[in-house]
């Protein structure tokens, strides 16, 4: 059967998952990961406010505001904006709870970013299209939307195969569910710690570099940049995700 997203529950951002959601996630927090992501940001926000869709636990927000850059936050899950609020600096930080494609926050931004696959958690190329015009309305002329995602792997799957393995440790099963009509994917994990094992699905709608530039001109946004990471290596057609960068039309 095909996934479905009627089918699919993007409510997973629970309490229980905001909790561990620091500590699962923990490689995403190294200096070498957040450092060069913060740093990117940084220079594109320039001496503008930046606006985080999807801003989670705080990761790249409370430590882009450390530099200076003014931050606010929009947040899909109450109980990750609690994380996030309960974090020294955090309260100092405006968040608003709401759906990225559609909520609005006071103030014109220089920057609009989006980290870590966070668009693919929009289910349709409707939501994601929206979400691609809210960035617009927030941005001031030539301001810039970045994202950061995955590059579908679809090359590695052998014909009519579902499912493709992301880490197999022997404390973590990763493996994704992915359907090739409606471009949906779900994440599986599995990790094992004292001797129990606990399960996490996450539901996404994968999406090709050449179409988030499609939904871009569609909001008034033109492609800037494309680099394969935060450290401006050169996207490749091997890349195996990409940052990219489009800019509000003056």
């Amino acid at each position: 059967m095909p996934l479905d997203a009627d089918d699919l529950d993007p409510h997973v951002w629970g309490a229980d998952v905001a909790r561990s959601y620091d500590r699962s996630s923990a490689g995403m927090f190294a200096p070498e990961v957040v450092g060069p992501t913060v740093e990117f940001l940084r220079g594109i926000a320039a001496d503008g406010p930046a606006l985080e869709f999807a801003i989670g636990t705080g990761r790249i927000g409370l430590a882009l505001a450390e530099t200076g850059v003014a931050v606010s936050g929009i947040e899909f899950s109450e109980a990750m904006a609690a994380e996030l609020a309960a974090k020294p600096g955090g309260e100092a930080l405006p968040v608003v709870v709401g759906d990225m494609a559609s909520t609005r926050v006071p103030g014109e931004f220089a920057l609009v970013y989006l980290v870590y696959n966070t668009i693919t958690n929009l289910l349709t190329q409707e939501q994601q299209v929206a979400c691609f015009e809210n960035a617009a309305a927030h941005l001031r002329p030539r301001g810039a939307f970045v994202i950061e995602t995955f590059v579908p792997r679809l090359r590695q799957l052998v014909p009519g195969e579902r499912y493709q393995p992301f880490e197999v440790t022997d404390t973590h099963l990763g493996f994704d569910e992915i359907d090739t009509v409606t471009q949906l994917l779900v994440s599986h994990h599995y990790d094992f710690a004292d001797g129990a094992a606990t399960t996490f699905s996450s539901p996404h709608r994968y999406v090709w570099p050449s179409e988030l530039d499609l939904m871009a001109m569609h909001a008034g946004l033109r492609l800037d940049q494309r680099w394969a990471d935060w450290t401006r290596a050169p996207f490749m057609a091997d890349s195996a995700g990409h940052v990219s960068v489009w800019r509000k039309v003056a």
